[in-house]
């Protein structure tokens, strides 16, 4: 039996580094890891910096960095505000790490498919950043500095257009020679605490519909030619996850008022978490019950995360935006 077909299921770099360290240790060679967090958001800034680090987290070689604001599901605006500018700094940062000019021309792809609202955070970003390209391209003489040329689309999922995503954004790339793309889509986690709450972004490209488990041609450097950076927030959750995680709950809430778990959950009590799934996902699959699920405010948060990103990306873009103070509405 091939059990990578149970294995835990996350897009999200820190998850599969927090996975490795439950078997190799905190320190994973050829990984670096900083965290700063306060009471806002945690954030980390991970490198995968060579083939060993790659291997042993099972992610590509690059620079991650990932949000967790379990606040964000309060609705708060003005924290809204502060991750959007937050962001706006370290996504600057990051272009600058990766050595992407202040001059360079940005292509934003909104992934997903804007009919399913989970998987509209691509297509809801494109509405609202602050595309520049027909100025250049219209009226060079008559664009204020301080702004770059920036296009943006949506391209739609293989299921409306019968186009594989990658063909059509090639072919975008071919006509309109960015120099940077940025790709925008909906991941999947493994900790229910992290979905509609964590922002990812990678310089390793992307997989479109990989947050559902669909393996086909990504969206990377060597595919289109130039850097593609990649801006995920997870939004569903497979319904194993959420049955192992329930076990851990409740295990950890008996063990509090009881010595004898065992006797409650048998095996169960002893499992390690990736046998415990592995058993879970051998009930579910085979019944085809291993839904997707997500939660049921989810209309809401992805109209502000799509706010929150586009403000972000607009400021960190566009040198005339203040990145120090953001505001996540652009309606």
């Amino acid at each position: 039996m091939d059990n990578r077909l149970y294995a835990v299921r996350t897009d999200l770099a820190l998850e599969a580094k927090e996975m490795a360290s439950q078997t190799l240790g905190e320190t994973i060679p050829g990984v670096h890891t900083e965290t700063i967090q306060n009471e806002d958001c945690t954030l980390t800034r991970m490198d995968i910096q060579n083939e060993q680090g790659s291997r042993a987290v099972g992610k590509m070689i690059g620079h991650y960095i990932t949000f967790e604001v379990p606040r964000l599901r309060e609705k708060d605006s003005d924290l809204q505000d502060r991750i959007a500018t937050k962001f706006a700094q370290e996504f600057a940062g990051f272009l600058d790490k990766i050595g992407i000019t202040k001059a360079a021309k940005v292509l934003i792809i909104g992934l997903g498919n804007w009919n399913v609202t989970p998987d509209a955070l691509g297509p809801l970003v494109v509405e609202n950043v602050m595309v520049t390209r027909h100025f250049f391209e219209l009226m060079p003489d008559q664009v204020s500095p301080g702004y770059r040329q920036v296009s943006a689309v949506a391209p739609g999922v293989l299921g409306i257009t019968g186009i594989e995503t990658s063909e059509i954004v090639q072919g975008v790339v071919d006509r309109s020679k960015p120099d940077l793309v940025i790709a925008i889509d909906a991941l999947a986690s493994r900790a229910l605490e992290r979905v509609n709450t964590t922002i990812q972004i990678a310089d390793t490209g992307i997989h479109p519909g990989s947050g559902v488990g669909n393996k086909r041609k990504g969206l990377t450097r060597e595919f289109l030619g130039v850097p593609v950076i990649a801006i995920g927030v997870p939004t569903v959750v497979y319904a194993s996850t959420i049955v192992n995680s329930t076990m851990d709950m409740l295990l950890s809430h008996f063990k509090k008022q009881t010595s004898a778990t065992q006797q409650i959950f048998g095996l169960l009590d002893g499992m390690q978490e990736n046998d415990r799934l592995q058993m879970v996902k051998e009930v579910l699959d085979p019944l085809g019950h291993d839904l997707l699920v997500t939660p049921k405010d989810i209309d809401q948060f992805i109209e502000d995360i799509a706010n929150i990103i586009a403000s972000g990306l607009n400021a960190a873009l566009h040198e005339a935006i203040d990145q120090d103070n953001v505001s996540a509405y652009t309606h």
